[in-house]
């Protein structure tokens, strides 16, 4: 598994909230299971007071997008920092080995060697968090924190992780980036209709004081 994938943990866990909306899923203890994905083994081990825990590291992750999203890097830095030291994790190199699994494998049959982060946690927060921060972590370093936004098309303010060529994106969705180009072309046509209202106006009124002018 690459490092890369982890950063999705933080995306899933901050986007479980929406408070413009007053939107909040992560309600219980198979809410939090759900977080884990395909990782079944982490997840059995979540409990009910995961469920306080984990909002208390979805706080503290979206504090992180949200100085990244308004330009200032070192405190979005310190704030991950700040959960790596908490939740530190251990890499390992890991690979499938099973004689009849050929997930993993090249041609010849050898292991595809690949980074694994290994936790040791005391609770299933602690292994997500540390997971979630790491991968976090990567994803800054490697492409910038700039790479790191929240949706521009209110009200929702979901994280996303921008991966395009050209550093565009700005919407967490095609849905959301549908709903703001719609709402802006809307904003334009009304904007047009009053400048035309006006000129109408105006004209009618200049029509007016020559026709005056002229008795």
């Amino acid at each position: 598994m690459e490092l890369a994938y982890y950063s999705d943990y933080a995306v899933r866990l901050v986007n479980t909230e929406e408070p413009a909306r007053g939107k909040d899923s992560l309600t219980s203890i198979d809410a939090v299971r759900d977080l884990f994905g395909a990782n079944q083994q982490a997840a059995r081990r979540a409990t009910d007071a995961d469920v306080t825990r984990f909002r208390s590291v979805r706080a503290r992750l979206r504090a992180v997008f949200e100085a990244a999203d308004t330009g200032d890097e070192t405190l979005s830095v310190d704030l991950l920092n700040s959960l790596l030291l908490e939740f530190p994790v251990s890499p390992q190199i890991s690979g499938h080995t099973a004689s009849d699994d050929r997930r993993g494998r090249d041609d010849d049959g050898r292991p595809l060697w690949h980074m694994h982060l290994a936790d040791h946690p005391s609770n299933a927060t602690a292994g997500f968090a540390a997971i979630a921060a790491m991968g976090l972590a990567f994803h800054l370093t490697e492409y910038g924190v700039d790479r790191l936004g929240l949706c521009e098309a209110p009200p929702c303010r979901n994280a996303y992780l921008d991966t395009s060529t050209n550093r565009s994106r700005r919407y967490c969705s095609d849905r959301c980036a549908t709903r703001a180009n719609v709402a802006a072309y809307r904003a334009r046509k009304r904007l047009e209709a009053d400048r035309s209202e006006k000129t109408g106006l105006a004209a009618d009124t200049a029509q007016r004081s020559s026709v005056s002018g002229e008795r």
